[in-house]
């Protein structure tokens, strides 16, 4: 198979789908790679390694697009993209179709095979190529947050972890998954008051046991959430539903209640965002204010530290974007249902039921759709 691996354009993203250690890994399998030009200078690989690995050096996208069977990418399809994806071809990245119906029906024009990075989903409920992302932007929402608090950045002027004597920041973290409590353990050790909300009353639980304390929870309700807003200085917004949109926890009216000053890190944004406030923002420009609220809403975190997280990436969709390759992704979805329920888009059918309901568009099963 010819795969390809497209600069990724989207502002301000610096990560590339693909190391040199991924190309020499499929053309050991009997694979040809092109990768565009520069593709992963962002992330510190010069065209020269992917060279010594084997690929192609292609110079335009649109190359890479009309040879490749497959196209393997970090972002989903900007629109300058979608008009290249040609019928029949594997297209393997984050698609968050849910935050995009555009691109949702872009892609089913074009009949192309989407496999989303962040449905692919294991027996026990993983999401391994989604975990480490989320890892990353959990960790970098506090690291934000502490920074947009800051008076020069327009926040209230509070140290997250406070001194002797001057109480510490209160952070809210509006879900317990791997966001969520990347997010606490570094808003914990950096000496925050933390708050962690979830409807799971097992994982507050579990939370407890394992913090002593240290983490308090807090069972989401409309009304613990409408109180807890007020008194926080930063609030996280972590909640995922695979495949669909986030729901809007914090209303204008919620937002209206909140200190000025006050930051939100909605890392949920690339599934629509947990506030009714919160509109996609970039690394060049992350941030705004509504009603005194410091809203920091960029869709790619992981993109600012992409030398870590192309590593991060690129450990967990390997194994899958070589299975593609070798199978090709009628056999290779048959054969691994994890794979299997990252099909989002099978030329034209929407294989996704939490999409084809939010936009009441026709939902066909993957197993139907596979053949």
């Amino acid at each position: 198979m010819i795969v390809g691996i497209p600069k990724e354009i989207k502002p301000e993203e610096y990560r590339v789908a693909m190391t040199p250690a991924g190309v020499k890994a499929l053309k050991a399998g009997g694979h040809d790679v092109l990768v565009e030009r520069e593709a992963g200078l962002g992330s510190g690989f010069q065209d020269e390694e992917y060279v010594q690995a084997g690929a192609e050096m292609i110079e335009t996208a649109g190359e890479v697009f009309e040879r490749a069977g497959m196209i393997v990418k970090v972002k989903e399809p900007l629109p300058p993209e979608i008009p290249q994806i040609r019928d029949g071809q594997i297209l393997f990245t984050y698609l968050h179709l849910a935050a995009d119906r555009a691109l949702t029906e872009g892609l089913l024009e074009a009949r192309c095979i989407g496999l989303a990075y962040e449905t692919v989903e294991t027996a026990d409920g993983g999401l391994p190529l989604l975990t480490p992302m989320s890892q990353i932007a959990g960790r970098l929402a506090v690291q934000m947050g502490a920074r947009f608090l800051e008076r020069p950045q327009g926040g209230r002027g509070v140290l997250l972890g406070g001194v002797p004597g001057v109480r510490p920041a209160s952070v809210l973290i509006l879900g317990a998954g791997i966001v969520g409590m990347n997010a606490a353990r570094m808003a914990m050790g950096l000496g925050a008051e933390v708050i962690v909300s979830t409807r799971n009353a097992a994982r507050l639980r579990r939370i407890d046991e394992v913090y002593f304390g240290r983490i308090r929870t807090l069972k989401m309700t409309r009304e613990n959430i409408e109180e807890a807003v007020r008194e926080a200085d930063l609030v996280v917004g972590a909640v995922l539903v695979t495949g669909d949109k986030a729901p809007r926890l914090i209303t204008r009216e919620m937002l209206k209640t909140m200190k000025k000053g006050a930051v939100i890190v909605d890392v949920s944004i690339d599934q629509g965002g947990i506030a009714e406030t919160s509109r996609p923002t970039y690394h060049n420009d992350p941030v705004y204010e509504v009603d005194g609220v410091i809203h920091y809403c960029v869709a790619n975190m992981p993109g600012c530290v992409p030398r870590t997280a192309t590593l991060a990436l690129t450990n967990e969709t390997l194994p899958y974007a070589v299975e593609i390759a070798d199978k090709g992704w009628q056999q290779a979805t048959r054969d691994d249902p994890a794979l299997a329920r990252g099909l989002n888009v099978c030329l034209g059918k929407l294989t996704c039921k939490p999409v084809a309901d939010l936009f009441a568009l026709p939902y066909t099963p993957p197993e139907e759709a596979t053949g």
